[in-house]
């Protein structure tokens, strides 16, 4: 029912490659610190109490659709969370980002590992789904973090700059490594198929670290099971959006996982992006996030060469090449509103000018 109500909305149709009146478009952590009512909240919860709490996950993913004036909703969570009831202990503390009390170190570790019904376990996400699909004036986002991203948390036992000890116990212990991820695989497809069931109108999948690998490495390692968690959800009929960080040397393969949107970052132009995807996908960016702080000429100047390319073909949502940056001082909301009215503007203007109107 949720599907249907939004099968006519510009961001779907722009995921299914269709025509669309005007560039879609929504960003990255679009709730969150750059915001004067999510910081306090944030004196009052952690944000696995907001995760936790339907109520508050509710307010805090709703807030940018009504300030920003954007084009879709992605639910507020962290990837994190499905990794709880799987047994997994963690934290997320400020500045720095999930920790994990006891690191998976060994083939005993993945075993350990349980999977689950997220309907069950993770109740308070699917009722925050249930109520924002039925009230929100735009398609919700729903999204888990990608099996090779998941796992290098839990092998290094928290955030990490190389990635050390995940790339040497993906090429030391290759069995156990394709246990965890064939783990962290069938949890992702439970856990994206509960969201879609409970209301949300598209699933996308976080791959941040996936681009410390070299594509030799992607394929062996990572790629069957992007295509076994993909090839899983196709039937449900949702757009499935791919995205990682520094990963313009992995597109081509990426592009061979099934997902129907490639998130492209900031480092590699649209046009070449395509070009590498041979039209297997829409495309989902990829303005530099930096730039929200740049001044507004110049920063209106790069978002129109972003939706110039973009809007060359049909399939394209203009999104950041990442998440908003936490920063002191924060990105001004007021900029986010105003960029926004720039996409839809000047989206139909470049779109009319291709059409020859």
């Amino acid at each position: 029912m949720t599907l249907e109500r939004w099968k006519d909305h510009r961001f779907l149709k722009a995921c299914r490659c269709e025509p669309v009146d005007t560039v879609p478009v929504w960003y990255m952590r679009q709730a969150g610190r750059y915001q004067p009512e999510y910081r306090a909240l944030r004196e009052r919860y952690s944000l696995l109490e907001i995760c936790r709490n339907p109520e508050l996950c509710y307010t805090v993913t709703r807030l940018p659709v009504d300030q920003l004036g954007v084009d879709a909703a992605i639910l507020f969570s962290d990837i994190m969370v499905p990794l709880g009831p799987m047994g997994v202990e963690f934290e997320i503390k400020e500045h720095i980002g999930p920790v994990i009390a006891r690191p998976v170190r060994t083939p005993a570790d993945v075993a350990a590992l349980q999977l689950y019904a997220p309907e069950d376990e993770l109740a308070y996400v699917m009722t925050a789904i249930r109520q924002l699909a039925r009230d929100l004036p735009v398609p919700l986002i729903g999204f888990a973090g990608a099996p090779f991203t998941l796992a290098s948390y839990l092998i290094e036992g928290g955030p990490s700059r190389h990635h050390l000890r995940t790339k040497a116990w993906m090429w030391s212990q290759p069995d156990a490594w394709a246990r965890l991820m064939d783990k962290l695989a069938a949890m992702t497809v439970r856990y994206l198929r509960a969201q879609v069931a409970a209301g949300a109108a598209a699933v996308q999948v976080f791959d941040s670290w996936v681009g410390c690998l070299a594509p030799a490495d992607y394929r062996r390692f990572v790629l069957p099971h992007m295509r076994a968690i993909f090839g899983a959800l196709t039937d449900l009929g949702v757009p499935l959006i791919y995205f990682g960080v520094g990963t313009a040397t992995l597109l081509a393969d990426m592009a061979e996982t099934g997902a129907t949107v490639m998130g492209i970052d900031w480092r590699i132009p649209l046009a070449d992006a395509r070009r590498i995807l041979g039209g297997r996908t829409a495309v989902q960016g990829n303005l530099d996030p930096a730039l929200l702080f740049a001044p507004w000429p110049l920063l209106a100047a790069r978002a129109r060469s972003v939706i110039e390319e973009g809007a060359a073909a049909d399939g394209f949502i203009f999104n950041l090449g990442w998440g908003i940056l936490h920063h002191h001082p924060p990105v001004d909301p007021a900029t986010l509103a105003r960029l926004t009215e720039l996409v839809h503007a000047y989206g139909r203007e470049v779109l009319a000018r291709r059409e020859g109107r």
